[in-house]
């Protein structure tokens, strides 16, 4: 029963957290701000988390392990809450005022700061409880089955769970991809105005309508830990019953290994307080922990930027859109990792593998996957065709990236702002930023289905008109797509087949009483040191790509709109 309700735990806060990454595009397009503060949005879950996940591992682990993780998933929904109401809030009041054209120089003075200020307050406070709320999910969770399972199935078990746990991101990318097919404001505007499309750069999703879905599911998995027991019977002989001198080695005092209060002994707060400082001294002198925790440290900060921006690398190297990106991550990447966490558990029972076992297994499966991934750098595709941006407009195969050599006779009459990103196709397959800069003087029809004519910087065989959106081409980074998926698979499986072994190395290479609390302290370093820093940074790197940012409603530079794919690879 355990094993059930902490698998769909697992599976709503992976659920709520991956549905966030997938949302990130939509968060950039919709406040307009850039990649770094995106990264730092979604880094304040971890900060949450690490503000009590050290107390909570270990003090948690005296106390009723199931009720305390029943209070972190209603902490999590709330969180998750928290995020939607606002996102509700702020489209109804901000709609509302732009829909009746309420203009008023006070109204629009503020425009910026409440887009900006109430998103932080809101965001940052869901974030934060969500942290909060997911930090006894795994400490208490995962020691709670090694305590309680026979030895030979604790490795099947814990692998069954961190399968459920890449499962539930394949549910929140799909309803990512779901609610970007919908627009944001829907109910508020008229979709038949709209002139954009899910593949516009300016499109934005509903991606306030599944953080409603997220919160409940979560709401629901804390109900079942209301009702199970502090401890169970424990099934087989353990660890300190048949220790082999490999596997002991490994453990400091391996003879005494008993825990110091066990599951049916009430202790003071004061007395366990008191050996905090002593527990964790002697969990940070413990070599092979001490070396596990640096090397997931340096993996982990690859791999979660590389999660977060993976669904915008789709976006902008491939040319795909929201919903695309967030399907395939959800139907073809996740469900890779998935398959490799659970055959490295079914592998690691059916080989016995012991300590050394799992630590060689899981540096050869990592090794191999980096050196697979060497191989995205060969997968490049060219920068879209936009005149002025990538192209100049004399149609000469060199790029500039210098706005203001956008500048040319054929709109220099038009007094076009050069600010705006609002582009159109023409008939020659280059995308313009905007009518004016097309040199368009008339258009016909609305929505999507506009034309502009007497574009004079398009010129192509007496045709002058242009189209809405900017131009599909269809070239070799259409062929190399599917390439990119397969190795992406490929690799993600790989390196996901070592995450069940090494994740048993960290709790089989310390005293069973230290278990809870060095998965504790193994995530706060983890989130400390990779989960918020690597958002950011990679974030940061990802804006020096940019080629052309977007323009805010009350200025001040916005959301990138392209970027220099070469330099983005």
């Amino acid at each position: 029963m355990f094993l059930l309700a902490l698998s769909f735990a697992y599976f709503a806060k992976a659920l709520s957290g991956s549905y966030m990454k997938s949302t990130i595009t939509q968060l950039e397009r919709r406040f307009d701000i850039p990649s770094y503060l995106i990264g730092v949005i979604d880094g304040s879950f971890e900060i949450g988390n690490l503000l009590v996940i050290a107390f909570v591992s270990y003090f948690g682990a005296k106390l009723h392990r199931p009720k305390i993780i029943a209070v972190g998933c209603v902490l999590m929904s709330i969180g998750t809450f928290i995020i939607h109401t606002f996102f509700i809030t702020h489209i109804t009041i901000f709609e509302i005022k732009y829909f009746f054209n309420i203009h008023s120089p006070t109204i629009l003075s503020g425009c910026e700061g409440e887009s900006n200020l109430f998103m932080w307050i809101y965001v940052l406070l869901g974030n934060v409880l969500r942290g909060i709320g997911e930090t006894p999910v795994q400490p208490l969770g995962i020691s709670y089955i090694d305590d309680f399972a026979s030895e030979e199935n604790a490795a099947l078990y814990v692998g069954c769970v961190q399968t459920i746990s890449v499962v539930g991101p394949v549910f929140g990318y799909l309803l990512g991809s779901l609610c970007a097919k919908i627009y944001v404001d829907i109910g508020f505007v008229k979709m038949e105005t709209i002139s954009i499309t899910p593949a516009d750069s300016r499109w934005v999703g509903a991606w306030w309508l599944g953080y409603l879905i997220a919160g409940v599911i979560t709401l629901i998995s804390a109900i079942p830990f209301w009702f199970l027991p502090r401890s169970l019977p424990v099934a087989g002989t353990r660890l300190s019953d048949k220790c082999t001198q490999e596997q002991t080695s490994f453990i400091k005092h391996s003879p005494s290994l008993k825990h110091k209060y066990p599951a049916d002994e009430h202790t003071s707060f004061i007395e366990m307080a008191k050996d905090f400082i002593p527990t964790l001294k002697s969990l940070l002198t413990h070599p092979v922990y001490l070396i596990y925790l640096c090397v997931t440290v340096i993996q982990l900060n690859s791999l979660i930027g590389m999660v977060t921006y993976k669904p915008k690398y789709i976006e902008q190297h491939f040319r795909q859109s929201a919903s695309k990106a967030n399907f395939l991550m959800g139907v073809i990447n996740i469900p890779a990792v998935a398959l490799g966490m659970f055959s490295g558990g079914l592998l690691m029972k059916r080989l016995k593998l012991n300590i050394m076992g799992a630590a060689r297994f899981a540096f050869s499966t990592s090794l191999i996957g980096y050196i697979l991934s060497l191989f995205f750098f060969a997968m490049s595709c060219e920068n879209a065709k936009v005149a002025g941006v990538t192209l100049p407009y004399d149609g000469l195969d060199e790029i500039s990236y210098d706005q203001h050599s956008a500048v040319t006779s054929c709109y220099s009459g038009c007094f076009c702002s050069l600010s705006d990103w609002d582009p159109v196709c023409g008939e020659n397959g280059i995308t313009y930023v905007s009518p004016c800069l097309a040199g368009c003087t008339a258009s016909s029809g609305s929505g999507k289905n506009t034309v502009f004519s007497n574009c004079s910087c398009v010129g192509v065989a007496g045709n002058f008109t242009a189209s809405t959106g900017q131009c599909l081409h269809k070239d070799d980074c259409d062929n190399m797509f599917p390439y990119f998926l397969a190795l992406s698979v490929i690799t993600s499986f790989i390196i996901s087949l070592g995450g069940t072994p090494g994740y048993m190395l960290l709790i089989r290479c310390i005293k069973p009483q230290l278990k809870s609390l060095a998965l504790g302290f193994h995530a706060l370093a983890t989130r400390t040191l990779a989960g918020i820093p690597a958002p950011i940074y990679f974030g940061a790197i990802i804006d020096t790509t940019c080629l052309k940012w977007g323009q805010k409603r009350c200025g001040g530079l916005g959301a990138c709109r392209i970027y220099n794919t070469t330099a983005y690879r």
